[in-house]
């Protein structure tokens, strides 16, 4: 067995340092982002069901509001890259492609406004976006106002096309350009993700400056690339989770539950350690033709709970034992999430007796034991030496809370 960041470490972390100051975010953000399931597809011509287009947007507000994804907190509908215009317009504002967004972003952000939700906009600290598209880069204050006069509630921030030793001089511009317009918009950053091949980013600046931040790769529809980042989370989590909490939160990417890379027990596996990480719940899917199952995990209440906990800690991978990982998150009330993750990849379900979850010991004599995931059980008083074990398949996930009972 090895353990790493005992349970009494994130319960032992302090969120004295100062969060961006905009009131916002104090928990993670959940919606949806178009990038990992329609890219950059401008040809609305070939394929209009699926283009980057304010028809495309509309249409996911429209099923968000009708299936149930505003009620379960998904609130945030946000346009990534190939939205604008190619050109600034006479005044250099940024603009939205004529044809693909004749009513303009001003339009779109009032119709998913009158659906009760908020609209989320890309662009880039650099002058160009990642896929060519203009950049902020000397227009930090006109983008900002620009933003703000459209009534824009989220602002994705890429990193691309600046120079590293640049970048946290661009990103703090943009917040305080922001904050400047009076606007409330949740400032989304990449800057660590462009930092970390260089040196450890200044987490304490990134979380006065940022409401969220990417710290690696883009998440793929797969379920090597899912690993990745949770292996990488893990790997450093001593240096990123501590920096985590109301009003500023890492972020691990989309979650890609729904698409065409993961089994549905990868979906669940992914949607339980972002719960645990306390990351933004971000879709990147087809919600006009999700299937049930997916439908079902991603609207789960119950770790929606989890991921949304207002004591606002991150968890941490406790433990690796054998083909198991253990990843723990201390909740409100003394609650504890535990997620036992089967790491094979072939074979059938192995059991894992939950006495070996490292934060069991915080149960004192007596523990209330619910499993979350894959299905809804309760498993009663368990007693500090239970021989209650837990089948998980494999790489799939057991989500698990404790509950002490106080004698």
């Amino acid at each position: 067995m090895r353990c790493t960041g005992l349970l009494l470490f994130p319960l032992l972390i302090s969120h004295a340092v100062k969060a961006l100051d905009n009131g916002l975010a104090l928990t993670p953000i959940m919606g949806w982002l178009h990038w990992a399931r329609f890219m950059c597809n401008v040809d609305c011509d070939a394929d209009p069901d699926n283009c980057i287009s304010e028809r495309l947007f509309m249409q996911m507000a429209d099923v968000m509001v009708k299936e149930g994804w505003r009620d379960a907190g998904y609130e945030y509908v946000c346009l990534d890259d190939c939205w604008p215009s190619r050109r600034r317009d006479a005044s250099g504002r940024l603009q939205a492609d004529p044809a693909r967004f004749p009513g303009g972003i001003k339009k779109l952000a009032d119709y998913v406004h009158s659906k009760g939700l908020k609209l989320g906009i890309y662009s880039d600290v650099g002058a160009e976006t990642c896929a060519g598209y203009p950049g902020s880069l000397g227009h930090y204050e006109k983008d900002a106002q620009t933003f703000a006069d459209w009534g824009v509630d989220l602002l994705k921030f890429d990193g691309c096309n600046m120079r590293w030793t640049r970048l946290a001089e661009g990103y703090r511009n943009m917040s305080r350009a922001l904050n400047a317009t009076g606007s409330r918009m949740v400032y989304s950053c990449e800057w660590p993700l462009y930092e970390w091949d260089f040196h450890k980013p200044n987490y304490t600046a990134v979380r006065e400056t940022c409401n969220q931040w990417r710290n690696y790769a883009d998440v793929y529809d797969s379920w090597s690339s899912v690993k990745s980042i949770a292996e990488w989370t893990a790997l450093h989590q001593d240096a990123v989770a501590p920096w985590a909490g109301p009003g500023g939160w890492n972020d691990p990417d989309m979650l890609v539950i729904g698409n065409f890379g993961l089994s549905h027990d990868q979906q669940e596996s992914q949607m339980a350690l972002w719960a645990l990480m306390a990351a933004p719940l971000l879709m990147s899917n087809d919600l006009r033709s999700l299937c049930p199952r997916s439908k079902a995990l991603l609207q789960n209440r119950r770790v929606i709970a989890i991921n949304q906990d207002p004591l606002g800690r991150q968890g941490y991978r406790t433990a690796t034992l054998g083909s198991f990982e253990v990843w723990e998150r201390p909740l409100s009330n003394r609650v504890l999430a535990a997620a036992v993750r089967n790491k094979q990849e072939m074979g059938g379900p192995q059991k894992l007796p939950i006495v070996k979850v490292p934060g069991w010991t915080t149960c004192g004599s007596l523990c209330n034991v619910t499993q979350i995931l894959p299905q809804y059980k309760e498993l009663g008083v368990q007693w500090q030496r239970t021989a209650l074990a837990v089948a998980v398949n494999p790489s799939g996930v057991v989500l698990l809370t404790f509950h002490p009972i106080l004698d």
